[in-house]
């Protein structure tokens, strides 16, 4: 959404955004959630797998009639994603989303982003005789 105002471009210099300390304290918070959770899901991932190729006889305890170890731990690799999806969706919102839009409404108060002209209204449609 730009403003009858704004500036309508703007240049913007992308590696003196990228040095600003807020931004660098947004690369930090990304990366400090990002890295430790990437390597608990893998981790978590190659146990499962090495499981599965070096204890097949812990794989195929029955847990509950035909359903085994295996078949258990292969779903919870599901439900992990889904919860790691969760619990970074929450993080961002609380942690990475207030400063990345404070940078971003910095940058679009400079008019940068926004579009150079008013879009084009779109060509009238030729009716078949």
């Amino acid at each position: 959404m730009s403003s009858a105002h704004a500036p309508t471009s703007g240049h913007v210099d992308y590696q003196e955004v990228q040095a600003r300390p807020q931004f660098q304290q947004l690369r930090k918070t990304h990366r400090s959630f990002v890295f430790p959770m990437m390597a608990i899901f893998l981790i978590w991932y190659l146990v499962y797998i090495l499981l599965a190729a070096f204890a097949p006889e812990f794989m195929a305890i029955k847990v509950l009639g035909n359903i085994n170890v295996g078949i258990v731990m292969g779903l919870l690799q599901f439900v992990s994603t889904f919860v790691i999806t969760g619990i970074y969706v929450s993080f961002a919102n609380r942690k990475m989303d207030p400063p990345s839009t404070e940078i971003r409404e910095e940058l679009e108060a400079a008019g940068v982003g926004l579009p150079d002209d008013e879009p084009a209204a779109p060509a009238p449609k030729e009716g078949r005789a």
